[in-house]
């Protein structure tokens, strides 16, 4: 049980900065967002996903866009905002450092 709450908190402490990532990349549809994310062994699931779009965009890091679908509704594609970019440029420092704090802990412990 410890092992698996730990893994549950890194994983979700490195979720939003992974989904701003994706977005950053270009315009984007949810699914998609949760296929790169499931690519990048990232599990999430809608009810996982939805919530975090929508606190990001009242957050002011990214907007959306209705885009007619020739399947369906209209679907909604998200975007990053310019406020968006400057947080992720922050994060990208912050991963960097983070990265580096961990591997420098862990160091050659297997030798």
């Amino acid at each position: 049980m410890i092992v698996e709450n730990t893994q549950t908190q890194m994983r979700k402490g490195i979720l939003e900065y992974c989904i701003l990532s994706i977005i950053a990349k270009g315009e984007i549809y949810a699914s998609d967002i949760i296929s790169e994310l499931k690519k990048a062994r990232l599990l999430v699931v809608e009810g996982t996903l939805y919530p975090l779009l929508t606190r990001l965009k009242n957050n002011g890091l990214l907007s959306y866009n209705w885009v007619e679908s020739t399947s369906g509704p209209p679907r909604k594609y998200y975007v990053l905002s310019d406020e968006g970019r400057k947080v992720l440029e922050q994060l990208d420092g912050t991963w960097q450092e983070l990265a580096f704090a961990v591997q420098t802990a862990i160091g050659d412990r297997n030798n």
